[in-house]
């Protein structure tokens, strides 16, 4: 495969990833009360019977966002085996973990170091797996910032 040089049309940034969820407010009170993003912005397409709802720490313009799109007469998906999860930085895995199992989010991997660590780095990373009401993987990985 052939790497396209850069250029003024080259892809710049990575925007949203889109999650199909059967419970839109369900949805949106994980995302927004359990792991602290907000509502950005909201689409909904009465002819088409679906809602797109926008969600994420910061604007769309500077951050990569998740979409929930919320199809009305849907009511059961199928994960594929080719998706694995969404990453969330977060200050301290194991008092989050502490504090979304007391709010009744599954943890499904305890907060702790990664089993394994890379060659490159010899650094494991803290880490926690969580499931979100649809059961999409969630992974919080702690970055303590200076």
């Amino acid at each position: 495969m052939s790497m396209m040089s850069h250029s003024e049309n080259s892809p710049a940034r990575l925007l949203h990833t889109m999650l199909r969820v059967r419970n839109l407010d369900r949805a949106l009170d994980f995302y927004c009360t359990a792991l602290g993003m907000r509502e950005i912005r909201r689409e909904t397409f009465p002819e088409g019977r679906f809602t797109l709802v926008f969600v994420g720490y910061g604007e769309e313009a500077d951050n990569t966002v998740i979409e929930l799109t919320h199809n009305w007469d849907e009511n059961a998906y199928t994960h594929g085996t080719g998706f694995g999860h969404i990453a969330i930085e977060v200050p301290d895995v194991e008092k989050l973990c502490s504090d979304l199992t007391q709010a009744g989010v599954p943890v499904i991997r305890p907060a702790g170091p990664m089993r394994y660590a890379p060659v490159e780095t010899g650094q494991r990373d803290m880490i926690a797996f969580i499931t979100d009401p649809d059961g999409y993987r969630i992974e919080l990985v702690e970055r303590r910032r200076a």
